[in-house]
């Protein structure tokens, strides 16, 4: 199956709340998810009483972690794998190696606008890693990597808004950023307890463990 290209609002709504997809809309009254503008599921509805089963609810955390980082399934399943190899807690490793991918760090730094943002332009070369070039926004990022526009792109009128931002607009802990010479730095892999989102890790263990 290939890539979804509908309206994205959509994942929004059926996983009941917001997953920052469309960047600055999802911060305007605009949003879908916003009190008046039906945020309920997309599809027909079903006024009768339905049960939840534990594996719908396992699969929709699994698909919300899925479309918050915008991977399709085989990749998200790959990274479950690398995941379980790994000592430590299962779901958290999995978590910790969807954020140090190089789009998610380019939006953590606040120089995308969103992961589908981000992804675009890690995917049209404007981004050296530790001064060498790199296209691939699954690029799995290492604490100390520097993460930097490339001098040829820097003339853009999009990044001449980024560098007049504050440094203190960054606002995760795990990056750093210098706007004013457009670059940032991984600092160290994120603890769940410093993740934004409302996941929960062991769902998703728990549906690939059946």
């Amino acid at each position: 199956m290939g890539r979804y290209l509908g309206p994205v609002c959509r994942h929004c709504r059926r996983e009941g709340e917001k997953l920052f997809l469309k960047s600055k809309r999802c911060l305007s009254p605009k949003c879908a998810m916003e009190e008046g503008r039906h945020p309920d599921p997309p599809g027909p509805k079903h006024f009768g009483r339905s049960s939840v089963s534990d594996y719908k609810v396992q699969l929709r955390e699994k698909q919300k972690a899925k479309r918050l980082y915008k991977i399709a399934e085989k990749q998200f399943y790959n990274y479950y794998e690398m995941a379980a190899r790994q000592k430590g807690i299962t779901g958290d490793k999995l978590f910790q190696l969807l954020e140090r991918r190089l789009d998610n760090v380019v939006y953590r730094l606040g120089i995308g606008l969103s992961r589908v943002h981000s992804r675009q332009l890690v995917s049209h070369g404007h981004f050296m890693v530790n001064g060498r070039r790199v296209n691939l926004p699954s690029y799995l990022v290492k604490p100390g990597d520097v993460i930097q526009v490339k001098d040829e792109k820097r003339k853009k009128p999009y990044y001449r808004e980024i560098m007049a931002m504050s440094n203190e607009e960054c606002r995760y802990p795990w990056v750093s950023a210098d706007y004013q010479n457009l670059r940032g730095t991984f600092n160290h892999i994120p603890e769940m307890s410093e993740l934004d989102h409302t996941v929960r890790p062991s769902l998703i263990v728990e549906f690939y463990s059946r």
